[in-house]
């Protein structure tokens, strides 16, 4: 009889030990780093996986929203991934949604875990735009960019332009536009110019979401054409911009001395050796008698190749 005794009061006290035990059997780790991860308002929920030795780990996912205080399936019921991606129920921006997931592995389930309330305009991240198209110009670049997301009726965007000259100085400027063309203006010709854009998402009046910066993108502006052509006939422009022709003092004494010899007559030169140009120049006073000598002198090439005035 003592024995009996024993042996219920050994059962009464490990009784409830053992049935804990078999009921803890039956539950899995609850999943672990539950977030949203949005970018351009394209959001999923994401989770650490629950390891266990028994077999793959399946998983099921619920949301509800501020308004309706009530959990509905997703997409997502009994998945092998680490993620759910939100239907197109789910993308409205104003939206506040909470979900929960739990792990299942046959007839063992875990605790549910849930996200924080996550608002898609206020939570999501948004990235660079897309510089689409650049023409360069002397003075100026002409930028094209695209939207990092497709616009919703209401939205208002605003680009946030920073650019410098790409050289020793890291001196800054700064522009804002709401257009996706727009022209920096009032460069330096044959110069590096690097450029970032930046969007600004205006949710209300005093309400601002600042996206991603896009990597730097560095264009060398043009030459202008009026200093194109200058360096082109540079040599042409230097000719004829000198000063008017004059003659020198020493060849306008010399003509105007009427002590000094007249021009003698040149050498007829060879029918067959080609001659020399020479253009004669003389003094107002002494015309006639330079029209006189050069109606019957001519402009001659020796034999030996040397040509000469007398």
């Amino acid at each position: 009889m003592p024995c009996r005794a024993l042996r219920l009061f050994l059962l009464l006290l490990v009784g409830p030990a053992w049935a804990t035990a078999a009921e803890s059997s039956l539950h899995l780790p609850a999943p672990q780093n539950v977030m949203v991860y949005s970018y351009n308002f394209r959001s999923s929920l994401r989770w650490s996986p629950v390891k266990v030795d028994r077999g793959p780990v399946l998983y099921t996912v619920h949301f509800k929203t501020g308004a309706f205080n009530q959990w509905d399936e997703m997409n997502c019921t009994r998945i092998t991934q680490t993620e759910c991606n939100f239907p197109q129920l789910l993308n409205e921006r104003r939206w506040t949604i909470i979900l929960r997931v739990r792990a299942e592995l046959g007839q063992m389930v875990s605790d549910w875990a849930e996200s924080d309330p996550f608002v898609a305009e206020r939570n999501t991240t948004i990235g660079p735009p897309k510089v689409n198209n650049v023409i360069v110009n002397s003075d100026s670049l002409l930028v094209s960019v695209i939207p990092p997301f497709g616009s919703e009726l209401g939205d208002f965007l605003q680009y946030h332009v920073s650019y410098w000259e790409n050289s020793t100085s890291t001196t800054k400027k700064e522009t804002k536009t709401s257009n996706t063309l727009f022209k920096i203006i009032n460069l330096k010709e044959l110069t590096l110019y690097c450029f970032k854009v930046q969007v600004e998402f205006v949710i209300q009046p005093d309400l601002q979401k600042l996206g991603l910066q896009s990597v730097p993108e560095c264009y060398r502006t043009t030459v202008s054409v009026g200093l194109f052509l200058m360096w082109r006939y540079h040599n042409t422009i230097k000719y004829w911009s000198q000063p008017p022709f004059k003659i020198p003092s020493h060849f306008e004494e010399y003509l105007k001395d009427p002590s000094m010899p007249v021009l003698e007559a040149l050498e007829n030169c060879a029918e067959e050796d080609p001659c020399d140009s020479l253009s004669i120049v003389c003094n107002g006073e002494r015309s006639q008698e330079c029209d006189g000598s050069a109606e019957g002198k001519a402009h001659s090439h020796s034999n030996s190749g040397e040509s000469g005035l007398t």
